[in-house]
C-alpha cells in the first residue's frame, strides 16, 4: 500500500514538473527584459570605430552592432550586407549612460558580414 502511494505520488510530481517545463519553454534563454530577437539580414552603411560599430540601414534604421567587429574597421563608410540576430531595446527611462537617441536603437549581433561597395549609398532625410 505504501509502494503504491509512493508511486502514485512521484508520477504525480513528475506530471506537474513536466507541466511547468512546457508553459515557459524560453525561461532560461538568458535575455532579459522584453525584447524579441530575430534571425535578419541589413544592408546599409558601415559606421563607427574601435568596437562601437553601428549600421545605418537604407530604410534609416540605426542598428548597434555586437560581436566580433574586429574586422570592420576597414569597411567603414562602406555599404555592407549583415546577417545576424536582432534584439530590439527595451523601453523605459533612459539611465545616465543613455541618451534619448539610443534608447530605442535595435542591437544586432553579427554573425556574418558582405562587403557590397566602397561607398554608402547617399540618403535623403524627409
Amino acid at each position: 500500500m505504501i509502494r503504491t502511494f509512493l508511486l502514485a505520488l512521484s508520477l504525480l510530481a513528475s506530471a506537474t514538473w513536466i507541466q511547468a517545463q512546457s508553459q515557459y519553454p524560453q525561461s532560461e534563454s538568458g535575455q532579459t527584459g522584453n525584447a524579441a530577437s530575430a534571425q535578419t539580414t541589413v544592408q546599409g552603411c558601415l559606421q563607427g570605430s574601435e568596437g562601437n560599430y553601428t549600421l545605418m540601414a537604407d530604410n534609416g534604421t540605426t542598428y548597434q552592432l555586437q560581436g566580433d567587429t574586429s574586422k570592420f574597421g576597414e569597411h567603414v563608410g562602406h555599404e555592407v550586407r549583415i546577417t545576424g540576430s536582432t534584439m530590439a531595446s527595451s523601453a523605459g527611462t533612459p539611465t545616465s549612460t543613455q541618451t534619448a537617441g539610443t534608447q530605442q536603437q535595435p542591437t544586432l549581433t553579427v554573425q556574418e558580414l558582405k562587403h557590397i561597395s566602397k561607398s554608402c549609398k547617399s540618403t535623403s532625410k524627409q
